[in-house]
Formats: C-alpha cells, structure tokens, sequence
C-alpha cells in the first residue's frame, strides 16, 4: 500500500488527457519559530467539493498572470493565509502529482523564509491553519492506516495517512510529506 490511496495515471498519461489537468503548486515554507523550524498546513472549509474539510499546504490553481507556478505558489500562499511572500527564497520542487478528483497536476514548491510575519487567513479558504514544527513532522510514530472515503468514484479504500495535531493528512499532501521527509533522511517508517 502506497500514500497515493487509489491509482492515478502517470504525469505522462495525465498530460494526454483531453482537456489536460489544470497546473497548480502548493508552497511547503520552512519557517523558524523560537529557533524551530515549522511548516504551515491548512484545512479547508468544508464545502460542497472534492478537498472539502482537508489538510493541505497553501496552494491552488496557476492564472494566466502567473509568469511560472513559483508565482503560483507564492501568490496563493499569499491570497490564503494572508502572509507577506516578499521574503521567501524558493528552495526547488518537490515531485509533480497528479490529482484525478480535481483533474490537476501540482507542483509541490519547497521555500525558506527567516521570519513568516502576520498571518490573516481567508475564510473562505481557510478552516484552520496549522503551524507544524518540523520535529514533529519527521517522527516514525505519526503513520498510520485507515479507511478513507475518497477518489472519483467516492468508494471507501484503506490509506495510509499522517496524524499531524489531531488532524489525517492523506493522499497527495501525504505523498508530499512523504517526499520531503525522504529528503531530510527520514523514510516511510515501519507502519504501527
């Protein structure tokens, strides 16, 4: 069993597609906190949609004013939590996944910033914003399994998931955590 929760296509197979997915990104920020770095996720308000009520970094859809989906991301970073992006440095990207349900491919962008400053959360956006120290990010113990209604077809399927302050963080921010925590020296951990 894998962190994706259901099959999807390849990137390749996915750009095929008639209409192809939309572009987006998503902007994982490192940010310290009393001298801890954090990265901030969001739960979504719960709404009439695919990701209603779900756990994800900051992100959304490329516009036609974006120059790239670095712009992207920063811009949605911005617009959803309210914080200035003046200071950040783009550290790379992570893997591109492919989201069936919202007929998307993101780009995960992965950023650094010495001082994230006031944040004011859109609320149409924005349910809860969850400030995330990195230690607790990259602990063994925060894997586990359950089933999860989800996918375009709706049905129930066992995924694996993060428990992350109370909250299951699944499917592709998941993936997304899953890669990052490879880079950091941290793989998937024995499931408990």
């Amino acid at each position: 069993m894998d962190l994706s929760g259901y099959p999807r296509p390849s990137i390749a197979e996915a750009l095929a597609f008639v209409p192809p997915p939309r572009e987006s990104a998503v902007l994982i920020l490192v940010h310290p906190v009393e001298g801890i770095d954090h990265t901030l996720l969001m739960r979504r308000p719960v709404y009439k949609g695919v990701h209603s009520g779900q756990i994800g970094f900051p992100g959304g859809k490329r516009e036609p004013d974006d120059a790239d989906l670095h712009a992207t991301a920063l811009r949605e970073f911005h617009e959803e939590t309210g914080a200035g992006v003046a200071g950040f440095q783009i550290l790379g990207e992570l893997t591109r996944i492919h989201i069936p349900p919202s007929r998307t491919i993101v780009t995960p962008v992965v950023a650094w910033c010495a001082a994230l400053g006031p944040l004011n959360p859109d609320p149409h956006e924005v349910a809860q914003l969850l400030d995330v120290p990195m230690a607790e990010l990259l602990r063994d113990d925060i894997l586990h399994k359950k089933t999860i209604r989800m996918g375009p077809d709706g049905h129930e399927r066992e995924a694996l998931y993060w428990a992350l302050q109370g909250q299951i963080v699944w499917g592709a921010t998941a993936m997304m955590i899953a890669e990052l925590r490879a880079l950091l020296g941290h793989p998937l951990p024995p499931l408990r």
